[in-house]
């Protein structure tokens, strides 16, 4: 990009921040984060900076159970967008790529622009970009060419979603990032798609790993929110929610650690108590067929009494050895 072209691309930026246009716009709005709270120069021309191999190691063990969580998603994402010329990051809550899928004929100049892992993509470092940004406003955006605040990085398109932990806080972002000149406002849009769907089967993945034991139950809401999982004990009380289910219903930290009993929440549901059901019957099926049909062992195993099993049994038609 020649100096003009960055002259040009910092004079647009300055105009739209003199305009007053960031109470209408969100790429203003973070324009002026990066130039007015970040203090950042749009015509630097310093590639992005980089983690040592011992702090990008660091990185990755701080979040290691998500990156787990996510490798099935980033290689599927991987496979969907990578014959047009795309790369994959996962990057942590920093703006920090900790795992990087991308086609091994691109990576010297995916790794020359700085979409490699331990690179710093927060908007503190590199002003308006898709990771940072979407960590900042803690949402999906596609940050596509020049409405990257640095000009060196106006070749990149960029489309990221956030992922939220097993405790709804944010924890990552995912990002499918390109170079290319020609990249079309319909594979952008098919790319966003592709990004939102991943973020949210890596979120359900690792919620579910984070509650090994719970029963996890897709609860439906009026709201269109995505994810909105419940994970309910052996006693039908809620030990966990998604950040979409708590925004959903509600749901606290605290009131989690308070009891919560699933049918508050879902009692009106339809199928709830249907699945409620199908779920104690598959309860009790299990452990007789691991005790052997022995009634006793399986009271113990459970926790209840021999008649409270045997009233279970009935409901259900279950027989099992005396």
């Amino acid at each position: 990009m020649s100096a003009s072209a960055f002259a040009r691309h910092a004079n647009l930026i300055q105009e739209a921040i003199g305009s007053n246009a960031a109470a209408r716009s969100a790429l203003v709005a973070s324009w002026c984060r990066s130039a007015d709270l970040h203090r950042l120069d749009p015509t630097e021309s310093n590639r992005p900076k980089r983690l040592t191999d011992l702090e990008l190691r660091f990185a990755r063990q701080k979040i290691e159970p998500l990156i787990r969580a996510a490798c099935i998603s980033l290689d599927r994402l991987y496979h969907a967008v990578g014959g047009i010329g795309c790369c994959v990051l996962l990057a942590d809550r920093d703006g920090i790529p900790v795992e990087r899928r991308g086609a091994v004929a691109d990576d010297e100049t995916f790794r020359e622009w700085g979409l490699w892992t331990g690179t710093v993509w927060s908007e503190e470092s590199e002003g308006t970009n898709g990771i940072g940004t979407c960590l900042v406003e803690k949402r999906a955006v596609t940050i596509h060419r020049d409405q990257h605040f640095y000009s060196r990085n106006t070749l990149l398109s960029c489309t990221t979603a956030p992922i939220f932990d097993h405790e709804g806080k944010l924890a990552a972002a995912l990002d499918v990032s390109s170079c290319r000149a020609d990249l079309t406002e319909g594979f952008v849009n098919l790319i966003t798609m592709a990004v939102r769907d991943a973020a949210r089967r890596i979120e359900a993945e690792n919620f579910r790993i984070a509650f090994p034991e719970a029963r996890i139950i897709v609860a439906s809401t009026n709201e269109k929110m995505p994810n909105p999982l419940l994970a309910v004990d052996s006693n039908d009380l809620v030990i966990g929610a998604t950040r979409s289910a708590r925004i959903a219903f509600g749901i606290t930290s605290e009131s989690l650690m308070r009891s919560l009993p699933a049918a508050d929440l879902l009692g009106d549901e339809p199928g709830y108590a249907g699945n409620l059901r199908q779920a104690e019957r598959t309860v009790l099926e299990r452990t007789l067929a691991n005790t052997g049909g022995n009634v006793t062992a399986a009271a113990e195993i459970l926790g209840i009494s021999r008649a409270t099993l045997y009233r279970k049994l009935g409901k259900f038609g279950l027989r099992g050895a005396q």
